[in-house]
């Protein structure tokens, strides 16, 4: 028992020495680790507010990025599961707006990277001054009859396909995207405290705000041109209401045993550094199932070992450094191997 404490011990101080840039008056990181669905090593650091001087705290919300992608794949299969729609779909069944381009791409293009369509990031006008939103997206896109290759071809990183999903939850369902994934997702696992954030919507509860190290001062910089868009990383979490999502990725109290299959069934190879293949919103290496959110002020991953019921969750409000490496080492703690 002696030797259990001490190595418990000396693994708390080793984390906590790896993670001693977050703390103190700079922004910060929450960190969770689950083993077997229990939470065996839980801090915050630093402060998700520095103009208030407000700490990071388990209960902050920090901005997902594109972890947010798995919860838009999760709204799409929901209502596969409904039969409002199939992953095969046209997404000119929903979208019949989009240029002669997209016939060929389908709804499992988006969820996978294999639509070719053109990065939206790079059609926004130079001169604009309001905020990019999903719907903003397709009418960017309606005035491109191009892709980068032909549907499901290769593999290339898209956040036009997920901001084009949520209009696609939106037909499909009947409401808000910011409606539905509350309403089907949020609620029902009790992650009381996660949204889609809308200017037009409730706050942020809790919430933290990014920073950009500039001239050798944290300078907020929470905001940036795109971050109004919601398919693709506009989703607000703490650890806490993280941690019930990955228990409902074991069962089924959420999504069937065939959806989550597909959510995690491996797509064509990508070529990206520790990304065998893409799933629904997931990147899969061996026995990892992962994702990293990086926008303006924010760096953040979420590691799943399903063999090992093994999940390490990093949240950051800084543009750097990326956790990944960091986030790995500390699985590997825990017997967290890919």
């Amino acid at each position: 028992m002696a030797n259990v404490e001490a190595s418990a011990s000396t693994r708390e101080d080793d984390i906590d020495a790896w993670m001693r840039d977050y703390a103190g008056q700079v922004p910060g990181a929450s960190l969770l680790v689950l083993k077997e669905g229990v939470p065996v090593f839980q801090r915050s650091y630093g402060m998700a507010d520095l103009e208030a001087g407000i700490a990071a705290s388990p209960r902050t919300n920090f901005r997902l990025a594109s972890i947010s992608k798995q919860f838009t794949a999760a709204c799409v299969l929901l209502l596969a599961e409904d039969g409002m729609l199939t992953v095969d779909d046209p997404l000119r069944r929903w979208l019949p707006s989009l240029p002669a381009a997209a016939d060929g791409i389908t709804l499992r293009h988006l969820l996978t990277h294999t639509s070719g369509l053109v990065d939206y990031e790079d059609l926004v006008p130079a001169t604009q001054t309001r905020q990019v939103r999903d719907a903003d997206v397709l009418r960017l896109l309606e005035r491109e009859d191009r892709l980068y290759f032909p549907a499901g071809s290769t593999y290339r990183y898209s956040n036009s396909g997920y901001a084009l999903l949520s209009l696609v939850v939106e037909r499909a369902s009947g409401q808000r995207f910011a409606e539905f994934v509350h309403a089907r997702i949020f609620t029902p696992l009790g992650m009381t405290a996660t949204q889609a954030r809308e200017d037009e919507g409730p706050p942020v509860a809790d919430r933290a705000f990014g920073y950009s190290l500039r001239d050798g001062r944290w300078r907020r910089t929470d905001q940036s041109m795109t971050s109004a868009v919601l398919g693709d990383g506009g989703i607000y979490s703490s650890i806490g209401d993280l941690a019930r999502w990955d228990a409902a990725l074991y069962d089924d109290r959420l999504l069937s045993a065939a959806s989550r299959a597909l959510a995690f069934a491996p797509s064509i190879t990508t070529r990206e550094p520790d990304v065998a293949h893409y799933g629904f919103g997931w990147r899969l290496q061996g026995g990892m199932q992962w994702h990293s959110g990086e926008s303006i002020g924010f760096r953040n991953v979420l590691l799943r070992f399903p063999a090992q019921r093994l999940t390490v969750i990093v949240l950051t409000n800084r543009d750097a450094p990326e956790p990944y490496a960091l986030a790995r080492r500390i699985a590997a703690r825990w017997g967290g191997t890919p």
